[in-house]
């Protein structure tokens, strides 16, 4: 597989094939649990991944205790500003940038509700602001919309387009319709172990409009899932 910088990779693939294991992997978090087999190449060659990636995954894992401001501050770089050690300026700067991330989210009138107060889609905004809140190049996406009504789920793909244009974003998705609108490369796993299969994208730019061509490639995807779905049994 190739990630190309500034563009939107999705991964399909039946479950159990190993598309969450791929992402976890490339965050950092399987080191010791996988068997790897072949070169992960990156440009640049020296870059460290580990220090490059903001991970977002299918459930919000947003903190009940806190505010919906405090959730969006909570990362790597900022998780110390909440025990408070660090200074009131440097919080004061974070919370204003956090802030300015929840108003292009659509939150900034709920930053100071809590987590309970919010529904479906608001807590993916939330982990979706919290995410651009990283500020990293990489983001790997496993599943954040899976969960919600599909005009939710358009509306949040739109948005995450938009707000993501600059990123190098890997998606893992169950949904062929989701990966169709935003992928620049579309990926199948399949196998035993498992191996990638690409896929010709439509030419529009996404997030696209489900046409003729769309549909097509929808119907290509269900046949290779459903070929080894079959097979799996």
């Amino acid at each position: 597989m190739t990630f190309p910088a500034g563009q939107w990779t999705c991964i399909l693939g039946r479950s159990g094939c190993g598309k969450t294991s791929l992402l976890r992997y490339l965050a950092g978090l399987l080191d010791q649990q996988v068997d790897w087999s072949g070169t992960l190449s990156l440009t640049p060659s020296h870059a460290d991944l580990s220090l490059h990636i903001a991970y977002m995954a299918q459930q919000d894992l947003l903190m009940p205790w806190l505010s919906v401001l405090d959730n969006v501050m909570l990362s790597h770089q900022f998780g110390k500003q909440i025990a408070g050690s660090r200074s009131t300026s440097a919080r004061k700067l974070t919370s204003e940038k956090a802030l300015a991330l929840l108003q292009k989210v659509g939150l900034a009138d709920s930053a100071s509700h809590t987590v309970s107060q919010l529904s479906g889609g608001m807590r993916q905004r939330v982990a979706l602001a919290r995410t651009l809140m990283q500020d990293k190049p990489v983001v790997l996406m496993d599943e954040p919309f899976s969960a919600l009504d599909a005009v939710t789920r358009y509306r949040l793909q739109d948005l995450a387009c938009e707000l993501l244009i600059d990123k190098t974003v890997v998606l893992i998705t169950h949904d062929p319709q989701e990966a169709i609108r935003l992928a620049d490369q579309i990926y199948i796993m399949r196998g035993v172990p498992a191996a990638a299969e690409s896929l010709n994208v439509p030419s529009s730019p996404p997030p696209r409009l489900f046409d003729a061509q769309c549909a097509a490639l929808q119907q290509e995807i269900m046949t290779c899932l459903e070929r080894e779905d079959g097979a799996a049994q």
